[in-house]
């Protein structure tokens, strides 16, 4: 190209976002060449190693080989070039050419590469920043159309909002040269596992509770689904613009869950877009991106290249080293470790048949990691005879033009098949140990799927009123005792504690008060039932004894609703820590309060948020229920409502039962109404009604 950017063009340029390979920046100046167009950096590792060295040469003999089929993609004399004619030659007819844009290459100097790091630095997170830096080495970057906005030449027509997902890979893997030890991959999902990875390195500090197979599935349900899981837990998989300008997702991959305050601010951006009442426009959004989804079937296309991955990597490692022309390292460290496989055949089958696996997986491994971007604007905003898709929003009674484009289709260098077969060994080295940590291990007449729970102290309500009574055995071995304490000492606090018959034996005996200890400063012996409160209060020996005898049925889990901070920081000592591992489990308390209006939300949002312990406030009105998550008492949660309402009261503390399904229902399958059940978004008061408090 004739055109280069330079020093001077550093100030129309805008960070946009990040992947693990590139930067993205917007343009917001004014040159008709680049209105609506973004601009992908590639970068390198900051620790002196290319991490992404492949990317600077051309194709290797092997990979020219590999793509030999592209005259003019294994000609090319630039890798920039190289991966615009991939996009151009390989996946547009794969995806479709309505859905993919090659791009194009502009030529960029070093001075503005240089001063784009340092103008972006401060944008990045830290955990990017510290991983790479730009590649200011590159004499090109790849120029593409700004699918976050609609555009016609220099002029915008109208507000535009655009989601970007990254949907990951839809189908569980049933190849048979899986070997029997790994066979969780066959049904467990590869999103599932590799969050399990990503929380232990760090990465991220949620897990989400997406699964990719339900955007996969066709079902309009399962998708809206997918999509409030997404919205519940972005990371770096969902973003969503306004007009080009991020409103919801992080720059370069969040690592919590949505907050209330983001929720909250992300209802508010789309209030001039989204015609709903408050409280109501992030559901409807779901509904229409969802809507989008099932209407176009882009995915089915999506699905069906990834699925060219029909052996796994597990199989296609072996005919890459056939394409190499390499011994195999991998059947040597199989051999070497006595470990017993079937792969042998696989390095007689002729070279065409290796380049096919190979071609084929590494297609499907672009196909796993991009992104698909959905924009959509008012249809009153659109010129007549739009040439764009239509879609219905019913909830608003809206009409939208949509369209819908893939992007970060990479050309993957064929190296890179050693990386993923030691990623995809590493996710599932983790994913194991989880289960094997969660889970007691197979041992005579032990099964490997019992909980590995042995010894549970549980912070309760005493709504028994001061009465014993035994505790259910559910999920708990049959030898395993049970028994509850309600001390009519405690007005608040009451715990039980499981005992295991490893360490305790014979019947279970009547259930006693820990107050009988306490007034007579007996020796806590193993099995001892105690309040918390009282348990702090008997001698330092007897908390002692006690925590030492059931030091063998660690870990403890401690239950903490409305554990009072000084009894935490007791338990969470040095010296209660020496011998009991005790872990602090969050769980929900459900209160029951009248939702009539938008300012009742606001009122109860108010109220509730200032209590110390509390994470996540859900409210749902069409139970007149507020669920709150967290660690802050429940009687003092009660007591805030009650002064916006006194009826309010307290539903259940602890995870709430599950509601029986009628046969009709199991007959019929899962149903559009228990998906919507389980979409979770915050701030969906009903349709505003003047109530006496907003009077």
């Amino acid at each position: 190209m004739e055109v280069k950017l330079e020093k001077k063009d550093v100030a129309d340029w805008v960070y946009r976002g990040e992947g693990a390979a590139n930067l993205v920046l917007a343009y917001t100046g004014s040159s008709p060449l680049f209105i609506g167009k973004v601009m992908r950096v590639p970068k390198i590792e900051r620790n002196g190693t290319l991490h992404f060295v492949e990317d600077r040469a051309v194709l290797t003999e092997k990979e020219r080989l590999l793509w030999r089929e592209f005259e003019e993609l294994i000609s090319s004399s630039t890798k920039e070039v190289t991966g615009l004619l991939y996009v151009k030659h390989v996946m547009c007819p794969l995806l479709g050419a309505d859905h993919v844009d090659p791009g194009m290459h502009v030529e960029v100097s070093r001075e503005f590469l240089e001063r784009i790091e340092q103008k972006v630095i401060s944008q990045r997170p830290a955990w990017r920043v510290d991983a790479a830096k730009i590649d200011t080495d590159r004499h090109s970057v790849l120029l593409m159309s700004d699918h976050s906005v609609f555009s016609r030449g220099a002029l915008k027509v109208g507000s535009c909002l655009s989601v970007e997902i990254k949907p990951k890979c839809g189908f569980i893997p049933l190849s048979r040269l899986i070997a029997e030890r790994n066979a969780l991959k066959k049904s467990t999902t590869r999103f599932k596992m590799h969050q399990v990875l990503k929380l232990r390195q760090h990465e991220t500090s949620e897990v989400s509770q997406y699964d990719p197979l339900d955007i996969f599935s066709g079902s309009k349900e399962r998708i809206q689904k997918a999509i409030s899981d997404l919205y519940a837990t972005p990371q770096n998989n969902f973003r969503v613009f306004l007009n080009g300008s991020l409103i919801f997702g992080g720059l370069g991959g969040g690592t919590n869950k949505t907050s209330i305050v983001i929720g909250q601010g992300f209802e508010d951006a789309l209030k001039g877009f989204i015609q709903a009442d408050d409280g109501l426009r992030t559901t409807s959004l779901i509904e229409l991106v969802a809507e989008a989804i099932y209407s176009s079937q882009v995915l089915d296309r999506l699905l069906a290249v990834q699925k060219l991955d029909h052996l796994d990597i597990e199989g296609a490692i072996h005919a890459y080293y056939n394409v190499i022309s390499q011994p195999c390292v991998v059947c040597r460290e199989l051999d070497e470790a006595g470990l017993p496989h079937k792969y042998v055949a696989l390095h007689s089958i002729p070279m065409d048949e290796s380049l096919k696996i190979v071609k084929d997986f590494l297609i499907s491994a672009t196909a796993k990691d991009c992104s698909l971007m959905i924009s959509f604007r008012s249809r009153e905003d659109a010129d007549f005879g739009s040439p764009y898709s239509n879609i219905y929003l019913q909830s608003t009674n809206q009409n939208f033009d949509y369209k819908v484009n893939f992007l970060d289709l990479d050309l993957k260098p064929l190296k890179k098949m050693e990386t993923y077969y030691q990623k995809d060994k590493k996710i599932l080295d983790s994913y194991a140990q989880m289960l094997e940590t969660n889970h007691l291990r197979s041992n005579e007449n032990m099964e490997i799927s019992k909980p590995d729970i042995k010894a549970i102290f549980e912070i309760r309500s005493c709504s028994q009123g001061g009465k014993s009574e035994l505790l259910s055995r559910t999920n708990m071995r049959s030898s395993t005792l049970a028994a509850v304490c309600c001390c009519t000492m405690c007005s608040i606090l009451s715990c039980y504690v499981i005992i295991s018959s490893c360490i305790r034996t014979g019947p279970i005996q009547d259930p006693f008060c820990c107050t009988t200890y306490k007034e007579h400063k007996k020796v806590a012996e193993v099995g001892s039932k105690f309040c918390i409160q009282c348990l702090l209060e008997v001698t330092v020996d007897s908390i002692k004894n006690l925590l030492t005898g059931i030091y063998f049925l660690s870990p403890t889990y401690i239950y903490s609703n409305y554990l009072l901070s000084e009894i935490k920081q007791s338990l969470t000592s040095a010296e209660v820590q020496k011998n009991l591992t005790l872990y602090f489990v969050v769980q929900k308390t459900i209160v029951s309060v009248e939702l009539l209006c938008s300012k009742c939300r606001q009122k109860v949002m108010k109220l509730i948020s200032a209590i110390e312990g509390i994470t996540s406030i859900v409210l749902d009105p069409s139970k007149n229920t507020v669920t709150v998550i967290g660690e802050a008492d429940p009687v003092k949660i009660i007591r805030k409502v009650r002064k916006f309402r006194k009826s309010a009261t307290i539903v259940s503390i602890g995870p709430p039962k599950e509601e029986k399904k009628d046969d009709k229902d199991k007959d019929k399958g899962t149903s559009k109404d228990s998906y919507k059940k389980e979409i979770v978004v915050p701030y969906a008061p009903k349709t505003c009604q003047r109530c006496d408090v907003c009077l």
